[in-house]
């Protein structure tokens, strides 16, 4: 468990697809419970009905970008966050529907804090939802593209062209990926879309 915290917030909402949860989602993760004594991790994406594509980044909504469920997401948060030595009480993982923003306060507290990073005009747009909304945002950081160390786009990409992707990764989603077969089904997604 991460030392040192500046507890600002009681309650803090991070999002994200983690369609691979790698070393950077980690560090952003890490950021924003940080800051609160309860985490909340919404999971974007969750299903079909609850996303869409998006002008700013397209790629987001394809099958090869969401190789993984909801629940196996679920499940690798969880191990994450326990790995790294944190209680079931310190949060909490839920469906985050940020493209339909209205739908939002039917999963998480409103007056909760929203921890978001920003790499993009999706972060921007992101962003501008939850303002939209009257929420209290905290922007952990805003770095551009180039800056940005890992996606998860590079990690699929490793696999499909069998390359290392294992050191990009926590150790326990590397046990994940390798018990749930991703790198099959991300080949297999991927001929598809050919």
């Amino acid at each position: 468990m991460i030392q040192d915290k500046e507890i600002k917030y009681n309650i803090g909402v991070i999002h994200g697809r983690f369609q691979i949860l790698h070393n950077d989602h980690m560090k952003y993760l890490l950021a924003g419970k940080n800051l609160c004594n309860h985490l909340i991790i919404g999971i974007t994406n969750p299903d079909p009905s609850l996303t869409r594509d998006s002008k700013t980044n397209p790629q987001r909504s394809t099958p090869l970008a969401n190789p993984l469920s909801y629940y196996e997401r679920y499940v690798m948060i969880r191990e994450i966050f326990k790995e790294k030595g944190f209680k079931l009480s310190e949060f909490s993982i839920v469906p985050f529907p940020i493209n339909i923003p209205e739908l939002i306060k039917y999963y998480v507290p409103m007056d909760a804090v929203f921890f978001l990073s920003i790499y993009d005009d999706w972060g921007r747009q992101k962003k501008k939802y939850l303002e939209s909304l009257g929420l209290n945002v905290h922007v952990l950081w805003e770095v551009s593209l180039e800056e940005k160390e890992l996606s998860s786009s590079d990690i699929r990409d490793a696999m499909i062209n069998g390359k290392p992707w294992e050191h990009l990764l926590p150790t326990s989603v590397v046990k994940l990926m390798k018990k749930w077969d991703i790198i099959n089904r991300i080949k297999i997604i991927s001929k598809k879309q050919e």
